[in-house]
């Protein structure tokens, strides 16, 4: 996959509508501080278009992100943050499950987890309800860089048990620094857009 042009082509709060896009989306959903805007960016081969935060939470709309007029990167509110209240938390988890429910064109939905930790209640909460909804998540582990290579089996397996994860559940660790992982995400969105080019042809 090679990056052309990106852009942020539509952001939605809590009352907004959700846009109707020609193109194919994939949702990138994840606590707060797990690094859901590195991973964009490093997909997008860009620095700072989706924004990252010293302050977790601070995400509180859906962002659309045009790529290569291809597809849109949907990057969705982040979860867990202590400090917002239970109103708050409440609307993040309404606009979520109102995307999850009726976009049209969602294809594939990314479950960012902190590699280093065994997944939080949350993170459980937010996988079974994206099962729910219909999709099998892609298990994104992030801070790869943050343990040692040798740990990297062990943990994926503590990510599987913790999530109770569905047979055959794809877990792909990720490095913001290195960039490790990356094209293992490009070949799998590449086999999403290769399907589509596939049906569109003229038989």
């Amino acid at each position: 996959m090679v990056i052309k042009n990106v852009s942020l082509e539509t952001v939605c709060g809590i009352t907004s509508r959700l846009p109707d896009n020609a193109h194919m989306e994939f949702a990138f959903a994840g606590k707060s501080n797990v690094g859901k805007s590195s991973l964009i960016n490093g997909l997008m081969n860009r620095k700072s278009l989706a924004r990252t935060s010293a302050q977790p939470g601070k995400t509180q709309t859906i962002n659309y992100y045009n790529v290569n007029d291809q597809m849109y990167f949907v990057d969705l509110p982040g979860y867990g943050y202590t400090k917002a209240s239970e109103e708050v938390k409440a609307k993040w988890g309404k606009m979520v499950e109102k995307y999850l429910h009726h976009s049209r064109q969602l294809k594939a939905v990314f479950l960012l987890v902190d590699i280093r930790h065994e997944p939080s209640g949350n993170d459980k909460i937010m996988y079974n309800w994206i099962l729910e909804q219909g999709f099998e998540p892609i298990i994104i582990a992030t801070k790869l860089d943050k343990i040692n290579r040798s740990q990297i089996p062990q943990k994926i397996k503590i990510i599987k048990n913790g999530l109770n994860t569905v047979k055959n559940t794809m877990v792909i660790p990720y490095s913001a620094m290195t960039k490790q992982g990356r094209d293992e995400i490009y070949d799998l969105l590449d086999s999403y857009l290769g399907d589509k080019e596939s049906l569109d042809s003229p038989q």
